[in-house]
């Protein structure tokens, strides 16, 4: 029954790390510089 207990509050401690880390989220603004540009392929002539 001991060691039921241990591996519940593992899980249950790891389970809470895991909510706590998700909901504090890493929140932040996107990037507004850099991105995607337009790729410039060599043309075949």
């Amino acid at each position: 029954m001991k060691l039921f207990r241990r591996i519940l509050s593992a899980l249950v401690m790891a389970g809470v790390a895991a909510a706590g880390i998700r909901l504090k989220g890493s929140g932040g603004v996107p990037p507004q510089r850099g991105g995607w540009r337009p790729l410039e392929l060599p043309t075949d002539s």
